[in-house]
């Protein structure tokens, strides 16, 4: 499913509120189409005031001595503190890594993280459990919702294909916190090659970003059959969402679920790059995402949908079976190099 004339057009705006049927049509002609869809927000799956809330949680993070975050740093269960440059999403384009600190919180089991805290959360555990249960909550709501509009036909599970492998506590899901610091002052970079997060699609199912006003900076590569490929810039508020009280949660497709539905969902390659080239890159940009991965043990075979082997043009689902884990752990290695050498014997993707 493409776009008219192999134009990318406008990321689509759904309000999950509507009629089911009709907002799961929207949601998988989004998914085939664009790889991207915006979510209005509007306090009705994620209170606005908890968005607010972690936003200046990750704000006081970022702020605290590297001291404090070097105790938390990322080991190979992917959770914990990204220092700056320590991660290379495009190793073929960048000079150096990407300029951005990162903080990732895996699930958690009875309201407690299962991962060491830096100080500044302590007080807050369960602010943080509970906007990872909004997250889960509402990324389980838009997988059910692709189960129906892809008319799943599983006796046992109906739509609850996908969300059911997307696991009990603690989910394998992982809430990221970002913080891209202003450039220091007189240095210059070159726009093409120094950029806040290279050029990269995401590793899982879904991926729900929460963005704040006046931060731009995201780009994407659309799914097009037109050459060259242009990047093109994702406003933080979309046309018509500006009156909106928080601005609209923007859900994207990962790997995994594109590799699941046999490519007919988009897994569309973006990017964070400085305003104007760097040239006003005075200000933070603040982000937090919440990237949906199924059960490591989940096996990716194909979905019983003959809507599906339809919409993507093919007689057979097309879908090698793996699991969740072998899927990941190849992504991992390549972004994080040499801290996943010898896990497994999965190629590089």
């Amino acid at each position: 499913m493409a776009a008219p004339n192999g134009q990318s057009g406008q990321i689509p705006v759904i309000d999950l509120s509507g009629p089911e049927q009709t907002v799961a049509t929207k949601l998988v002609n989004a998914a085939a189409t664009y790889g991207f869809v915006y979510i209005k927000s509007l306090g009705k799956d994620i209170p606005v005031e908890a968005i607010d809330s972690i936003f200046a949680l990750s704000k006081k993070f970022f702020s605290s001595p590297i001291e404090e975050k070097e105790r938390c740093k990322i080991q190979e269960n992917n959770r914990g503190w990204v220092g700056m440059h320590a991660e290379t999403l495009d190793p073929k384009t960048q000079r150096m890594g990407d300029f951005k600190e990162a903080m990732n919180l895996g699930g958690f089991l009875d309201g407690k993280a299962q991962q060491p805290l830096p100080p500044v959360f302590k007080d807050h555990e369960p602010e943080l459990y509970a906007f990872q249960k909004y997250c889960q909550t509402m990324m389980n709501k838009i997988l059910d919702l692709f189960a129906v509009g892809l008319e799943v036909s599983s006796p046992t599970e109906g739509s609850k294909y996908f969300s059911n492998r997307h696991g009990p506590e603690p989910t394998p899901c992982t809430l990221r916190l970002l913080h891209y610091p202003p450039l220091p002052p007189n240095i210059e970079i070159q726009p093409k090659v120094d950029i806040r997060a290279g050029a990269h699609s995401d590793y899982g199912s879904i991926t729900l970003l929460f963005q704040r006003p006046g931060q731009p900076g995201l780009e994407i590569l659309p799914p097009s059959s037109t050459t060259p490929l242009e990047w093109t810039p994702v406003p933080v508020f979309p046309l018509g969402t500006e009156p909106d009280p928080s601005p609209p949660i923007l859900v994207n497709i990962g790997d995994l679920l594109s590799y699941w539905t046999n490519n007919l969902f988009k897994s569309t390659v973006h990017r964070v790059v400085f305003p104007a080239g760097g040239k006003e890159a005075v200000e933070d940009r603040y982000s937090i995402a919440y990237f949906g991965h199924p059960i490591g043990e989940t096996v990716l075979e194909a979905v019983p949908s003959e809507k599906m082997m339809a919409l993507a043009g093919k007689g057979d689902s097309g879908v090698k079976a793996m699991t969740a884990h072998e899927h990941l752990m190849s992504r991992l290695k390549a972004t994080y190099l040499g801290m996943y050498k010898g896990e497994g014997d999965e190629k590089e993707k």
